[in-house]
């Protein structure tokens, strides 16, 4: 069965996309620890990251970092934390966290937005990646 990101990556439920090449996507988590929050996909579906090969694997790395740097150009912050996780979702996703303070890096608090609000910050995201 599909997970639930190869959903958004077939198009099949919405998401607010912020970049997207031929093997990677990135999107905005819909319960974000903060502002800007990006969850980065390959969109091969592999469940743990330390079982993709290699190329995917690097490949994945790289697009994370060019994403994580249009979030520290378009979004006021201390720094961009990366975090790997796994749990919620059987899909390898990297989350990218806009951090002003430790807490918004431990997934216990979470910041409300609304659809208008997090398709501005997508928009800020993906044009500050051009």
């Amino acid at each position: 069965m599909a997970s639930l990101f190869t959903k958004i990556i077939n198009r099949e439920i919405p998401a607010h996309i912020v970049a997207e090449d031929e093997d990677f996507i990135a999107f905005l988590d819909i319960n974000p620890n903060a502002k800007g929050h990006t969850l980065c996909v390959p969109k091969k579906e592999v469940d743990k990251l330390f079982d993709l090969d290699d190329e995917t694997y690097q490949g994945l790395m790289l697009f994370a970092k060019q994403v994580g740097l249009g979030i520290r150009r378009s979004i006021p912050c201390k720094r961009v934390g990366m975090s790997v996780v796994g749990l919620e979702v059987p899909h390898v996703h990297v989350h990218l966290i806009p951090l002003n303070k430790m807490s918004e890096v431990t997934f216990q608090e979470k910041v409300k937005m609304n659809d208008n609000e997090l398709e501005e910050v997508a928009t800020k995201i993906a044009e500050a990646l051009d």
